[in-house]
């Protein structure tokens, strides 16, 4: 069994300012005018991608509060093979899988995909929230904070 080597909150404590640049950046996208509800659809896929407990059930906790359905939930983590996303989703969700498994790079299929479906500073929004979780990832793995208990709602804007 794995044990939180440090907690989550101890990491605002212990570089306020790098915890503030991390928050920082990953509201851009949804105050840029990108739709909550996908944006934390591709912040819940690159946490099952990287493995970080803490914000895959951050996620779903966020996504419950702003209506996302629970089948959408649910079935993210095997998108391609369901009905459940629109093309926008679908897009997205390619786009984060490329970005967050940059060893594979992001091919011209990928690309083209996302850009049919977000203009450019939609797309340049869109990366910066999916560099943000992969960020709080490596915190989140790493140190392996617990993750939060359905019942509190974290309230700060943290693994935004």
């Amino acid at each position: 069994m794995s044990h939180a080597r440090k907690e989550y909150a101890d990491f605002e404590k212990l570089a306020p300012d790098v915890f503030a640049v991390v928050r920082e950046l990953g509201q851009f996208a949804a105050k840029a005018g990108l739709d909550k509800q996908l944006l934390e659809l591709v912040k819940l896929r690159a946490s099952q991608i990287n493995g970080c407990a803490f914000c895959v059930q951050y996620h779903i906790l966020q996504s419950e509060s702003l209506g996302v359905p629970v089948d959408k939930l649910n079935l993210v983590v095997v998108w391609r093979e369901v009905p459940q996303f629109s093309a926008r989703e679908r897009a997205a969700l390619a786009w984060t899988e490329a970005l967050t498994t940059l060893p594979n790079g992001v091919s011209d299929e990928v690309y083209a995909e996302v850009t049919a479906e977000f203009s450019e500073k939609e797309l340049t929004y869109l990366t910066s929230a999916i560099a943000s979780i992969n960020v709080w990832n490596r915190f989140g793995a790493a140190y392996r904070w617990t993750p939060p208990p359905r019942r509190q709602r974290v309230a700060t804007a943290a693994a935004s």
